[in-house]
């Protein structure tokens, strides 16, 4: 099956290796404002795709994406131009929406045109307002945020330091926004089906700083990698390749990723069962009463957020 990647930027470029090695699509097409960039790219890693999968991947035009049974929308103002990367700053990704809106407003119509029967899956920053703009200007419900699906696994990968165990060993999940309302699910999290609480040895001296300690590192943890590298990136692809995979085998899968709610009116992440036509069903799991008051903060945050891309 055919994938389309908009946009040929850092986390254009870790989403297209990424997949490409994942080998799940016969062909890839990386659309780019500059063509030359684009050309320059799947040139590069076309000469070594032959090591991974049998996928072509090339560069093209919005009309080359027909056909695609999935596309990424990767375009935009990202973090650090944007200025998001103020650790006290409560806006956090959200001071991109407006600049990113306008960019969506743009080249959405253009791929839907396209590709009317493909999964859209928003990867730019603010994820879920734009995947609420998306779903609006597409006409149907195919439309995904990567959402808190990252924020999952690198809550796992914190808890997984703080116990010494692989982090695949670790159920445990952030849900909402991805971004600075988001929830940690500590109630529900756990590993070989102990509570993490009791995993953690916590008792009533040293439970808050724990958990702050690791909601810290995992809120800012795109701040702390930009820091470092100027991008947060590999980590999005793969996840972005792990999606697409999903997708296209029709997985069935059960993952925490951005969709729209009905029920709450907004675009967030709660556990998605996700397959060919993008989010087949929403889960709900149980929350603690903390959390609770967490979710509904977020879904305020989302609702006065998606106000802004209308």
């Amino acid at each position: 099956m055919k994938i389309g990647i908009i946009g040929a930027g850092a986390v254009g470029a870790a989403c297209t290796f990424a997949t490409l090695m994942k080998g799940c699509a016969s062909e890839i097409i990386l659309v780019n404002r500059n063509r030359d960039r684009a050309k320059g790219m799947v040139t590069d890693m076309g000469y070594g795709a032959p090591l991974s999968s049998v996928t072509r991947i090339t560069d093209g035009e919005y009309s080359d994406l027909a056909g695609a049974a999935l596309v990424m929308i990767t375009v935009g103002v990202n973090e650090k131009t944007g200025g998001a990367t103020d650790r006290s700053d409560p806006q956090g990704r959200l001071r991109l929406l407006d600049k990113n809106v306008a960019v969506y407003r743009e080249i959405v119509p253009q791929i839907v045109a396209a590709a009317p029967d493909a999964v859209l899956l928003v990867v730019t920053d603010p994820p879920d307002p734009l995947a609420y703009l998306t779903r609006q200007l597409a006409g149907h419900d195919r439309v995904l945020s990567t959402g808190t699906m990252l924020d999952s696994l690198r809550f796992r990968v914190h808890l997984g330091r703080r116990l010494n165990v692989a982090p695949a060993s670790i159920e445990a999940q952030v849900l909402g926004e991805h971004g600075t309302s988001q929830i940690f699910h500590w109630s529900a999290a756990r590993v070989g089906g102990v509570p993490i609480s009791d995993a953690l040895g916590e008792d009533d001296s040293k439970p808050a700083n724990i958990r702050a300690t690791i909601e810290q590192e995992v809120r800012y943890a795109n701040i702390t990698i930009i820091e470092g590298i100027g991008a947060s990136q590999y980590g999005i692809g793969m996840i972005c390749a792990r999606i697409a995979e999903i997708v296209l085998r029709d997985e069935r899968a059960v993952v925490p990723i951005g969709f729209y709610n009905s029920k709450y009116g907004v675009t967030l992440s709660l556990p998605c069962i996700v397959g060919r036509e993008g989010c087949l069903n929403v889960l709900y799991p149980p929350l603690s009463d903390v959390e609770h008051v967490g979710l509904e903060k977020c879904i305020e945050t989302l609702r006065k957020a998606q106000e802004r891309t209308r």
